[in-house]
């Protein structure tokens, strides 16, 4: 297979386009990734934000209020995180530095990835807290927590993995003893 222009060593995707057409695209595509992460990280803080308006707030004992502020902030420093790269954007809009517009903005979404998963299990914590009480509430942050690590992190660490393996295989065939799908023969 040809080699991907876009990612040096990868197999598999013949676009061939310029360094400008490849940060354009890898901008787009991280645009419609923050679409969907915004959207619900607006409705969290939504959530959050009407909390402290309830009549059971003034209930909340100490440990519930500090899990709500945090939850809080961390929703709103997520927000920040996924709006950032439109500023940076708009900001740097035709100054010929797109790659590096995409560079920044890649980090800030998972630096925001991983401040979300935080305001989700603080927000799990502390809505099964004030439910049914502090030991589940515990539990359910911190399988939220958990959840989020393997979806957002181990998950995609391990079909890189597979991908980088697969890609090994193709370039120098299948380990001796296989058939052509590296299958044992």
């Amino acid at each position: 297979m040809p080699a991907d222009p876009t990612r040096p060593g990868r197999t598999g995707d013949p676009r061939t386009e310029t360094p400008v057409q490849r940060a354009n695209r890898n901008f787009g595509e991280l645009l419609q990734e923050l679409r969907v992460t915004q959207t619900g990280v607006q409705i969290l803080f939504a959530f959050l934000l009407t909390l402290a308006f309830t009549p059971r707030f003034p209930d909340l004992d100490r440990v519930q209020r500090v899990t709500y502020v945090v939850a809080l902030c961390l929703s709103v420093l997520a927000a920040a995180l996924f709006t950032a790269p439109a500023a940076i954007h708009r900001y740097l809009f035709h100054q010929g530095v797109k790659s590096d517009i995409v560079r920044v903005s890649s980090r800030l979404t998972e630096l925001g990835l991983g401040v979300l998963c935080l305001a989700l299990s603080g927000s799990v914590l502390l809505a099964v807290d004030v439910a049914v009480g502090r030991t589940g509430g515990l539990v359910a942050g911190g399988a939220t927590l958990l959840v989020c690590a393997a979806l957002w992190v181990v998950l995609p660490w391990h079909v890189q993995r597979v991908v980088a393996a697969r890609e090994a295989t193709d370039r120098t065939g299948p380990p001796a003893g296989t058939d052509d799908g590296g299958e044992p023969s």
